[in-house]
């Protein structure tokens, strides 16, 4: 994780394998612009897997002056409406790597109680 990739905004999908800690994690970066909502449901109709998977969201971006905070994000996306999911929602920075290790140790510690 400690290399800077630069990206452009994410059309379609995007998947990235990192292992951390002998745990494979398959990532998931699917493009959030409005016109391509629509496909979303594309990846994760009819697959079983998924069916007691926790939803981490990365809130990217929080060195940017004017960007949303997580609460904001939740409200945004009405995220205490998800009941049958445990979700959440770790600010990062992409640039510098702020974050992202605490999020990926929640998705860890999801793993072990299953």
């Amino acid at each position: 994780m400690n290399e800077v990739v630069h990206t452009s905004p994410t059309i379609g999908s995007n998947v990235e394998e990192i292992v951390i800690n002998n745990t494979r994690f398959l990532m998931w970066d699917i493009g959030g612009q409005e016109s391509l909502r629509s496909s979303w449901n594309t990846y994760y109709t009819n697959t079983e897997d998924l069916r007691k998977a926790g939803l981490l969201i990365f809130a990217n971006k929080q060195d940017v002056k004017e960007c949303m905070s997580v609460a904001e994000i939740s409200q945004f996306l009405k995220l205490t409406s998800i009941k049958d999911h445990q979700w959440h929602i770790q600010a990062c920075c992409a640039l510098t790597g702020e974050g992202l290790c605490q999020g990926l140790e929640w998705m860890m510690s999801r793993l072990k109680i299953r």
